[in-house]
């Protein structure tokens, strides 16, 4: 994938320092510098909590987290200072770690309304109207045949669109409800946190092809991963490792190879990082093959 040249076209982090909510002065983030291209797949890897989820949780404004200093472009605007809604609107999505179930909304309601808020636009044009087709909107059956496109080529069941969200579904279901959201809503920055967690290798493969298929010049990809493995199906342009608070160092894909076999001791160490944590506790993890979400996270 070529790198765009035009500044509108990067998602541009400087200088981005967060803090929980509940502990402001406690800072996970302590200057993060990144810029992400559309058309570019970023991968970011890192020991257990060194940020990675904040970062995700941050970039999207959630509430949880306050930003403390620093700045965060993307099409000419600072995020930070718009609402969550609005950088949604903006072409931001995030697929979350732990999506959250809402029984009595099918997936098709849910979706369907994410996509008439997306068309309406951060300024929200008063010519436009989302649920009307004459007036921009999409039609009910168009809204139909798109869903089944993209069911299919996640592999999904049409039956999934009338299930409630995430209500009494698997570890996989959820990741795949949070692709198939990434694939109708069509974002033009995607940020990915920990997708490949609690996957079987099977589910693994089918959400990272729907990933490749949605590959494209105008969707740049923020990859946030725990595992090396899903590199193995989604091949990364760069891989950032964060670590106490900072992206430490970058390269490419041989990068994440070296932290597999390695761990990130020798690397902290190389960047003048010193941790009191042993190498074996550095290592990144392999997840079990057959596991489901629920049970990584608590071998965790």
């Amino acid at each position: 994938m070529t790198t765009p040249t035009t500044p509108d076209q990067h998602l541009v982090i400087r200088g981005l320092r967060v803090a929980p909510a509940a502990a402001p002065d406690r800072e996970i983030l302590q200057g993060i510098d990144l810029t992400v291209g559309k058309g570019e797949v970023h991968a970011i890897m890192g020991p257990n909590g060194p940020g990675k989820t904040t970062l995700a949780y941050a970039l999207m404004g959630h509430p949880a987290y306050v930003v403390k200093g620093g700045e965060v472009i993307w099409k000419g605007r600072d995020i930070l200072a718009l609402s969550p809604d609005k950088r949604a609107r903006l072409g931001l999505f995030l697929a979350f770690q732990y999506p959250t179930a809402i029984p009595g909304l099918s997936v098709a309601s849910f979706i369907r309304s994410a996509l008439n808020a997306r068309l309406q636009g951060i300024d929200k044009d008063p010519a436009i109207d989302p649920t009307d087709a004459v007036k921009g909107g999409v039609s009910m059956r168009d809204f139909r045949n798109k869903m089944r496109e993209k069911m299919s080529l996640l592999r999904m069941d049409e039956a999934f669109a009338s299930r409630y969200v995430n209500d009494g579904f698997s570890g996989g279901e959820k990741k795949r409800l949070e692709m198939l959201q990434m694939a109708v809503l069509e974002p033009e920055m995607a940020i990915l946190d920990e997708t490949d967690s609690g996957l079987d290798i099977d589910a693994l493969r089918i959400v990272a092809e729907g990933v490749n298929a949605m590959l494209n010049p105008n969707l740049g990809v923020l990859l946030i991963t725990h595992y090396q493995r899903l590199l193995n199906y989604i091949t990364p342009d760069v891989v950032h490792v964060l670590a106490q608070g900072k992206i430490i160092t970058s390269g490419g894909k041989d990068l994440a190879l070296r932290l597999e076999d390695e761990g990130y001791g020798p690397v902290l160490r190389e960047n003048g990082y010193e941790t009191e944590l042993p190498d074996e506790a550095l290592l990144v993890p392999q997840a079990p093959a057959g596991a489901d979400l629920e049970t990584v996270e608590a071998a965790r």
